[in-house]
C-alpha cells in the first residue's frame, strides 16, 4: 500500500476549514469539502453530465441579465467547514481575476447535474447545504431516457429550507432568479436509435 501524499493529511482534528483549499496545490481538480472532509469529483465524468452542463452554461448566460454571472469551477464557501463546488452557479459578485470562490450571498442559483458517484451528495447533501448556507434558488439535473428533467428548488424564508418549485421535462420556463425559457431536450443530442 503506498503512503498518501502529506497534502491529504487534515491539519486539524476537526478537518478541513474553507480557507485550507486554496493552499492545496496537488489536489486535483474539483476538490469540494464536505463537513471538513476533502471530496475528489470522479473524472472524467460521463459525456451526458458533461455535454448538460457546457450547453446549460451557455443557455443561462445568454439569458442573464446585467450584473449576473454563470459561472463554473468555482466554489461557494457555505461556512468554515464546506466550500462546495456546484456544477454551475448564477452570481452578482463583481468579477476579480483572482477569485477562487464566492460568499452564499453573492450567489442566485446553484445548479447540480447529476452522475452517479455525485448522486447522494446532490440530491441530500447539497440539497441541505446550499438552503442552510441561504441561496435562494437550487436546481438538480436529473437525466432520464437520454433527457435532462429539471427538479427546481426555491428557498422558503421561514423554514430556511428549500421548496419544491416544479419538475420540468421538455422547455423549462421560469421568472426567477432572472427570467428564463429553455429547451432541455436540445441540450443534448437527440439518442440514436438502434441500426441508425
Amino acid at each position: 500500500m503506498t503512503a498518501l501524499p502529506e497534502w491529504m493529511y487534515p491539519p486539524r482534528v476537526e478537518g478541513w476549514y474553507a480557507k485550507d483549499l486554496d493552499h492545496l496545490p496537488d489536489a486535483p481538480k474539483h476538490t469540494e469539502l464536505i463537513d471538513g472532509a476533502l471530496i475528489f469529483a470522479l473524472s472524467p465524468r460521463p459525456a451526458w453530465h458533461a455535454r448538460v452542463v457546457t450547453a446549460l452554461n451557455r443557455a443561462l448566460a445568454a439569458h442573464a441579465p446585467k450584473g449576473v454571472e454563470i459561472e463554473w469551477n468555482m466554489t461557494v464557501r457555505l461556512d468554515r467547514r464546506n466550500r462546495a463546488e456546484p456544477d454551475l452557479l448564477a452570481t452578482t459578485a463583481p468579477f476579480l481575476p483572482q477569485r477562487t470562490w464566492f460568499e452564499p450571498d453573492d450567489v442566485a442559483l446553484t445548479i447540480e447535474v447529476v452522475s452517479p458517484e455525485s448522486a447522494e451528495r446532490d440530491r441530500k447533501v447539497k440539497f441541505r447545504k446550499y438552503a442552510e448556507a441561504g441561496i435562494p434558488h437550487y436546481w438538480v439535473v436529473e437525466r432520464e431516457h437520454d433527457r435532462p428533467v429539471v427538479h427546481v428548488y426555491e428557498l422558503d424564508g421561514p423554514t430556511g429550507t428549500y421548496a419544491p418549485a416544479g419538475i420540468f421535462r421538455g422547455t423549462l420556463d421560469r421568472p426567477v432568479p432572472f427570467p428564463v425559457t429553455l429547451g432541455l431536450d436540445s441540450l443534448v443530442p437527440a439518442p440514436r436509435r438502434a441500426g441508425v
